[in-house]
């Protein structure tokens, strides 16, 4: 057929037609020139594949293992905001589509269905995605409900002190629906004005004060094991270590946050050496293709986090958009282990890629 989908990027198109052109900006849009934005997905395309050839790839095994939890691929749903702007059904859409394909999805704490609602949708592994706010109250309370609703792990997304710049939403005078997580808690009515409301919003009520020695009052309220989100570092990567963290997540808040900081491709094999595969470290960010997954792995990730794909799958399809998004990434990582002569996870090593960095110094 002349319409058939034959990749996740199409979905990105679909859901530009779909959407109204301020949802599309805001789920699409980075922070100021956009330049991490556009890095995450360059950067991918800079690592050249290295086969191996004559390797018996007549079964290929993909599960994983994240946090004593089994998954059919090493491909997570990454928490991303309100997504009934983006289709009726929203979170639990995506919830259903995470539970077929058997992965974590992680759902964020600006989600446009809650925690509990999003629980009942499915029976399914899910983490909780947390900003800790000025009131602390708040996060005790979000924790204690996700705890409550079977959520696994807490993932502390820690580099949103401030909202970043995302221009196009103040051109678009983007204004955030009521976060359904906090009904009853906090009101953003008050924040409301003739232009976005997103930035003075968040503004206000992020704790810009919380700090590494926090982690141990977070880790005082829950049993759950907690994940730090944002790390590009190996200085960071070395203090979430010191402070117990279980997990690490390379990000840069999908360029949506501090402009000019690198893709976290580029950072991840430092992160990787610090941890020194103590914990997991997953990687987000910029993944559109199965050899993308491939070389995230290759380079010391244990998966990697699915944001925007999901989001378009999702407003140009709904759940059927998703699962067909995170299909493909299955099967083009399937084959991509074969070409590659890889029949488990285990098999992928940093000798299967050359980063650019490897062939500068192969020059020198």
């Amino acid at each position: 057929m002349a319409d058939e989908i034959v990749s996740v990027n199409e979905f990105q198109v679909l859901a530009r037609q779909a959407l109204p052109k301020m949802y599309y900006d805001f789920y699409a849009g980075g922070a100021e020139d956009e330049h991490t934005l556009k890095k995450n997905v360059q950067e991918f395309q800079r690592i050249i594949l290295q086969p191996r050839v004559l390797v018996d790839v007549s079964n290929i095994a993909m599960s994983t293992n994240i946090l004593g939890y089994t998954i059919s691929a090493p491909i997570m749903i990454a928490p991303t905001s309100m997504h009934k702007l983006a289709h009726p059904e929203g979170e639990l859409a995506t919830a259903r589509a995470a539970a077929e394909f058997n992965t974590i999805m992680i759902l964020s704490f600006s989600a446009s269905s809650s925690v509990e609602e999003v629980a009942a949708s499915c029976d399914a592994v899910r983490f909780f995605q947390l900003y800790v706010l000025k009131r602390r109250d708040i996060a005790v309370n979000l924790v204690q409900r996700a705890e409550k609703s079977g959520y696994k792990a807490i993932v502390l997304t820690a580099d949103r002190p401030r909202r970043g710049r995302k221009e196009a939403d103040i051109k678009n005078k983007m204004n955030l629906p009521q976060l359904k997580n906090l009904e009853g808690l906090i009101s953003i009515e008050v924040f409301s004005d003739k232009g976005s409301n997103t930035k003075p919003y968040t503004n206000e009520i992020f704790d810009s004060s919380f700090c590494w020695r926090d982690i141990a009052w977070l880790k005082s309220i829950t049993n759950l094991p907690i994940l730090i989100k944002g790390i590009l570092t190996r200085e960071d990567a070395t203090k979430a270590m010191e402070v117990g963290a279980a997990g690490i997540i390379v990000s840069n808040h999908g360029g949506r946050q501090l402009d000019y900081t690198p893709a976290t491709i580029s950072v991840l094999e430092e992160v990787v050496q610090a941890v020194g595969r103590k914990v997991p470290v997953l990687l987000d960010g910029g993944v559109r293709r199965g050899t993308d997954v491939f070389k995230a792995l290759a380079l010391g990730a244990q998966a990697v986090l699915v944001g925007r794909p999901v989001i378009y799958g999702l407003a140009a399809k709904g759940e059927a958009g998703v699962r067909k998004v995170m299909h493909m990434l299955k099967d083009e990582l399937e084959l991509t282990m074969a070409l590659a002569g890889c029949p488990t996870l285990k098999d992928i090593s940093r000798s299967h890629v050359r980063t650019y960095r490897d062939r500068l110094q192969s020059l020198l």
